[in-house]
């Protein structure tokens, strides 16, 4: 990546024209999420909203990825993930039903299909999880015991999901058109600016508290004090080095890939001779991306869920008191002081990592066919060195493939439990956590979209400026 070449191809207007269009479609996206869904009294619901992002990690994991839309109420508090379930879901289809798989091949035509079948899905996806949506917050809002205008009549309901069906089906096509500028991933963008839109709540927050003189004051060397809280001081240089280190692990992680070379056979035809070239096939370590987290998180927020309505017909039932205790993310609020952590405590990070384990070994091999990558290879003449052609070459990207699952698998579970960790880390030295609104999934995201968006600026950059050079 040159910097130099994308500084330099901002003289072209059109390239100008380009990145100001992704700006201002970013900017109009982040004012859109600011515009409220208008359901009953929205002080209720807020309080609600406020529960369920506290109470669940699905709940702050959506907050998050909507740029704050759940928080906030917005009509894009659906956000991109029925256009993400709908990726996945015909992404798995093409895999399982031959006649997706020949259209998939079928060049730019067949990808305009299924892109088009994805956004035809999209709809109803959204409907369903505006309802869903709807649905939880007036449970949770019954559940706080709190009064005002809480029943919501029919016309309220087609309202607030149609507002907030609208919503996504904008951010899709907001999406759309950030790809067509060719300045990177339009979905992939938004998602990026969502959680960066994070940030000033994170700052703040560590602000606060490190301001907070409540438990005395920092004094260095006995000649020098700060209006500081001492113990968070230290805590804040140690996670801002923590923070370059794991921001460098998982640039790492994101780039490490195993190179397979494959050698090509020379053939004659007639006066001409082809192949007796080699090349390479990479293969990422973190091949399913942060697909296995989405599933983990949405897996782990069913038991909870149960327990929640079973608790609203019996609500002395033991049964649905456990679930919600066992699979309810840890928080902050719930955290006491003097009783400590308890083994309930580590139940739910605990199924987290291993279902992160198990959905990433479960999405790459529904994905990454290895038989598809042998038969390939045999069709065009390839093979690799030292390997036969055929059932051998399958079972050579079996392995490759296991072994890398195993250590990509684990790096994302542990990427995952980033928070869990520094919260323990927090409660053993400081006696209480940090709470922070930002996880290593979320710093995986953006680590990952920001260089392949810096990569597709500098290949843009390169064709604007191709003729400057000599």
């Amino acid at each position: 990546m040159n910097f130099k070449t994308i500084f330099k191809s901002l003289k072209n207007k059109d390239m100008r024209k380009r990145i100001l269009a992704v700006v201002g479609l970013l900017v109009a996206y982040r004012i859109i999420a600011h515009i409220p869904v208008p359901l009953g009294d929205a002080a209720n619901f807020k309080t609600a909203i406020t529960n369920l992002i506290e109470s669940t990690n699905l709940g702050g994991f959506i907050n998050l990825i909507s740029g704050g839309g759940l928080a906030d109420m917005s009509i894009i508090m659906v956000g991109l993930s029925p256009y993400i379930t709908a990726s996945i879901v015909m992404q798995v289809l093409t895999k399982g039903i031959p006649q997706l798989e020949e259209l998939s091949k079928d060049g730019e035509v067949g990808r305009r299909k299924i892109n088009q079948w994805t956004r035809i899905l999209t709809v109803p996806l959204a409907i369903v999880q505006s309802i869903t949506y709807i649905y939880l917050l007036s449970q949770r809002v019954l559940s706080i015991g709190t009064t005002g205008d809480i029943e919501l009549t029919k016309g309220a309901w087609a309202l607030g999901v149609a507002c907030m069906t609208a919503g996504s089906i904008l951010l899709m096509w907001l999406g759309e058109l950030i790809t067509e500028k060719g300045i990177g991933n339009g979905t992939s963008t938004i998602i990026l600016c969502s959680i960066v839109a994070n940030f000033p709540r994170l700052f703040s927050t560590m602000t606060m508290n490190l301001f907070n003189t409540s438990n005395g004051t920092l004094n260095l060397f006995g000649w020098l004090e700060l209006p500081v809280d001492p113990n968070f001081f230290w805590t804040t240089i140690a996670l801002v080095l923590g923070l370059i280190l794991v921001l460098y692990l998982l640039v790492k992680l994101n780039e490490a890939q195993r190179i397979v070379t494959v050698n090509y056979a020379k053939r004659v035809h007639g006066n001409s001779a082809y192949g007796g070239i080699k090349s390479i096939i990479p293969i990422k370590l973190i091949s399913a991306g942060v697909i296995p987290v989405i599933f983990a998180v949405a897996f782990l927020s069913v038991p909870s869920f149960i327990g929640q309505v079973i608790e609203r017909k019996d609500p002395n039932s033991q049964i649905a008191a456990n679930l919600i205790e066992l699979f309810t993310a840890p928080n902050s609020s719930d955290y006491n002081q003097y009783t400590g952590l308890t083994w309930k405590d580590y139940v739910y990070p605990a199924c987290y990592f291993v279902l992160v384990i198990l959905f990433t070994y479960i999405y790459t091999s529904v994905m990454y066919n290895t038989q598809d990558y042998a038969e390939n290879l045999q069709k065009q003449g390839g093979f690799i060195e030292g390997v036969r052609p055929g059932k051998q070459t399958e079972k050579y990207f079996s392995n490759i493939m296991n072994r890398l699952n195993l250590f990509g698998s684990v790096s994302l579970g542990l990427i995952a439990m980033l928070p869990y960790i520094i919260d323990f880390i927090a409660i053993k030295t400081i006696n209480r956590p940090l709470d922070l609104s930002i996880s290593g999934t979320s710093l995986l995201i953006v680590v990952t979209v920001a260089i392949e968006n810096i990569r597709t600026l500098n290949s843009r950059a390169l064709m604007v400026t191709y003729d400057d050079y000599k």
